[in-house]
């Protein structure tokens, strides 16, 4: 049977996790954001599992609201062990039965669209997060691994770069971004102050760029940006100067991270996930993907538009030595080979 590059992908995690797999034997999970760019990565791998490898079958509880995401179409998104449920997080979540796991990966991550839903950003990344701490509690959770953001950290001083997870940030609570970063670090708060007063076994991660296929061309970010301007024939948009620079992780080893802290990480610490081996401006970002592109495209530099928050951080790069120390992990997937996956999906889905 043809495979394409989602499952592939899929295949490719589930034997990085290997033995660790074995902690989902038979346990009950809920996910948050299921729907999600992560979400369907997590939700497709647990099917893998179930189908391949898991003696003892996992049970999935998808929650998602879809303000931004979309339906479920991919065979390992489709599956007697997934029960999908439209709620929002903002409201308490009634389940019954046992809840082993809780992933609280429901956010609005995308620039565009948390300028355009800043109270709902605030709300699931501090309400959202707080009713769910509160259903790890009354389930007596194992493990609650909450999705915090690289954007925490803000605008990194030269002597922090790269990051370690105990940078205390240089964030603007009333930026632009601020609906997003100051949300992200009060769930933090409310992880820790859950972990100091009932021990609820918290982990956290905080995610560097992370890309791949499915991710929305809409959204703004810069890869699916590029990507789907050069498939459409235009010149690709890059903002101001194009000497801000990033490190980008593939999505197959960002997915692969998340499930490692849940189930190997210690809780009540948080974990940078990411890719450190290439720090790099966006305009080489577009050089290296137009030798991966079939045709040359030509590059403009813009402003910022009106719906894109202007206060993005000149670097973002995490150390990611604590992370590799404590689960084991390692990204496998360099940006070149990462680019090329995800133009071969956008080509058969856009």
């Amino acid at each position: 049977m043809n495979r394409d590059v989602f499952e592939e992908d899929i295949i490719s995690i589930a034997r990085s996790l290997s033995e660790l797999t074995y902690n989902l034997e038979g346990k009950r999970m809920l996910i948050t954001g299921g729907n999600g760019f992560l979400g369907k990565y997590m939700l497709a791998t647990l099917t893998y599992l179930n189908r391949n490898i898991l003696k003892k079958k996992c049970e999935v509880v998808s929650v998602d609201n879809n303000i931004t995401s979309t339906s479920q179409k991919h065979h390992l998104l489709i599956d007697k062990n997934i029960k999908y449920l439209r709620r929002d997080v903002i409201k308490p979540l009634n389940i019954g039965g046992k809840v082993d796991y809780i992933i609280h990966a429901a956010g609005i991550a995308s620039p565009v669209f948390y300028q355009k839903y800043p109270l709902e950003t605030i709300d699931v990344a501090v309400v959202g997060v707080r009713n769910m701490l509160n259903l790890a509690r009354k389930k007596d959770s194992k493990s609650f691994l909450y999705f915090s953001s690289s954007e925490i950290y803000g605008n990194p001083t030269q002597e922090n770069i790269p990051t370690k997870e105990e940078y205390n940030g240089n964030v603007s609570c009333t930026g632009d971004r601020a609906c997003y970063d100051e949300s992200k670090r009060m769930g933090e708060t409310l992880c820790m102050t859950y972990f100091r007063l009932y021990n609820t076994p918290i982990k956290m991660v905080r995610p560097f760029n992370v890309f791949g296929p499915g991710m929305n061309y809409k959204d703004g970010r810069v890869i699916p940006s590029f990507i789907y301007n050069a498939l459409k024939g235009k010149s690709v948009p890059i903002h101001v100067s194009g000497k801000q620079t990033r490190t980008f992780c593939y999505i197959s080893d960002a997915t692969n991270a998340f499930f490692r802290v849940l189930v190997s990480g210690k809780a009540g610490e948080a974990y940078n996930v990411g890719s450190n081996t290439e720090e790099i401006t966006i305009n080489t970002l577009a050089q290296k993907f137009n030798k991966v592109f079939d045709n040359k495209f030509r590059v403009r530099h813009i402003p910022y538009p009106k719906n894109y928050p202007q206060d993005q951080p000149l670097r973002r790069c995490p150390d990611l030595s604590k992370i590799e120390k404590a689960t084991g992990f390692r990204s496998l997937t360099n940006l070149e080979e990462g680019l090329k996956r995800m133009l071969v999906w956008s080509r058969q889905n856009w």
